[in-house]
């Protein structure tokens, strides 16, 4: 057998391409192959159950000579002990393929594309947020079945120590859905985020600042009123309090889902995605009418102001309040809804139903199904027309009467006549005496 000389770096770079592929022998089956156009890789040619096979070892220069040389050696103990190093290799090649499938970044994406289609724009851009910002840096190439609730609990701790316990909160959610379709899919067994119950602190309570009492309502309705700034702010101000909408639906409101003729304000709302109607009162259309004019050519009620094409600032309605002295320990843009709610169930005598209705909460029948958009409609309509009407009266300072109880004999106070009222006064019966409150119109 012919003796063959170990290559050197010398020969390797003193040897020109040429019309042909040229071959400079190693030793042991290893050799460089050197193409017409100067491409080098190296190569081990071998046998393996009698027939001859060859086996890539990587391009010249990136894979050094002394590095190749290792490769043949690792390929030849796998050869003595009866193992072909090509489908070694297939099968390496197969795993880590599986394994970059199974990580936990691109199991991740996949849950995110197939899961939160129906979700708001918004809330699925703040999910995928979350989890590239404070999860998959730490966790992304991991592969799911190795994750363990000790890595988890580090990212959440991590994303605490910030003082972001709610974005904790909401990430050990994102990441145990995550894992959940893992499971179902057939990816791993078992859900490990789920011994993490209780790692976090339990959610504080938190409500938005409202006025609730009638007699400062009245008050906030006036300033409110009063405002001398752009009129475009001033009609969202002077709207917000009589369609009580979540801040970011009534900013973003458009022309095309509003009827004026048929007094109805219709749209998907942003936080559930779902359909929901908002009957308009006299006032509220009164408000948009003289509205109209001045942004009804464009897309957007509250165009901004610098903007048009856009909506109002989010924070628009709050600044307005600020300037006028309306701080935001006692008014917020979100407290509208919680003044319509405690005033139309405790004062007016409304059904909570029908109040959770046109606040678009989820609300169900008997049977657990959720109610569409037009249940109790006529019923919503008369209700914001006599909220309207109720607001008129507290902004005006009206001397009101106020009674304690809701009802008389199951019957709701507001369908009796004020005949009634002050016939049961006088008698002192059924209900206790009413508290008669002058506001100041001052």
């Amino acid at each position: 057998m012919k003796k063959i000389s170990p290559l050197s770096e010398l020969k390797i770079r003193g040897t020109k391409p040429g019309k042909k592929i040229k071959k400079l022998f190693d030793g042991g089956g290893l050799y460089l192959e050197i193409s017409p156009s100067g491409v080098k890789g190296w190569r081990w040619k071998y046998c393996f159950d009698g027939k001859e096979k060859l086996l890539s070892m990587g391009p010249y220069p990136e894979v050094s000579m002394k590095e190749a040389r290792n490769q043949r050696e690792a390929a030849r103990a796998l050869l003595a002990n009866g193992v072909d190093p090509s489908e070694n290799r297939k099968a390496q090649k197969s795993a880590r393929v599986e394994l970059t499938a199974n990580c936990f970044e691109t199991l991740a994406r996949e849950w995110f594309s197939r899961n939160t289609e129906n979700m708001a724009a918004g809330h699925r851009k703040r999910i995928i947020s979350r989890l590239e910002k404070d999860v998959f840096p730490w966790l992304g190439a991991r592969p799911v079945v190795e994750i363990l609730p000790t890595e988890l609990l580090s990212i959440l701790r991590r994303i605490e120590g910030r003082g972001a316990v709610e974005s904790a909160r909401r990430a050990l959610g994102d990441i145990s859905r995550i894992f959940r379709y893992a499971v179902v899919t057939g990816r791993m067994l078992s859900d490990p985020s789920r011994d993490l119950r209780g790692a976090l602190p339990p959610k504080k309570e938190e409500h938005f600042a409202a006025i609730t009492e009638p007699k400062r309502v009245g008050e906030l309705l006036r300033v409110l009123e009063g405002y001398h700034g752009q009129f475009v702010v001033k009609c969202a101000l002077r709207l917000n309090p009589l369609v009580f909408v979540r801040p970011g639906e009534l900013r973003k409101a458009e022309w095309k889902d509003i009827n004026l003729d048929a007094a109805e304000w219709r749209f998907l709302v942003t936080k559930t995605n779902t359909a929901h109607i908002v009957p308009l009162s006299r006032q509220a259309v009164e408000i948009l009418r003289e509205l109209q004019p001045l942004t009804g050519s464009g897309q957007y009620v509250f165009p901004g102001g610098r903007t048009p094409t856009r909506p109002m600032s989010d924070n628009a309605i709050l600044a307005a309040m600020r300037r006028m002295g309306i701080g935001k320990e006692e008014m917020t843009g979100h407290g509208f809804r919680a003044m319509a709610r405690s005033i139309l169930d405790e004062v007016l005598g409304f059904r909570v139903d029908l109040i959770e209705h046109q606040l678009a909460h989820s609300v169900r029948d008997p049977l657990g199904t959720a109610y569409n958009r037009t249940t109790f409609l006529e019923k919503r309509r008369k209700m914001m027309q006599e909220w309207a009407d109720y607001l008129d009266k507290l902004k005006r300072g009206d001397e009101l009467i106020l009674l304690p109880s809701r009802s008389v004999n199951g019957v709701p106070i507001r369908d009796f006549s004020d005949a009634d009222i002050e016939e049961w006064e006088e008698a002192d019966k059924f209900v206790p005496k009413a508290r008669k409150i002058n506001f100041s119109k001052n």
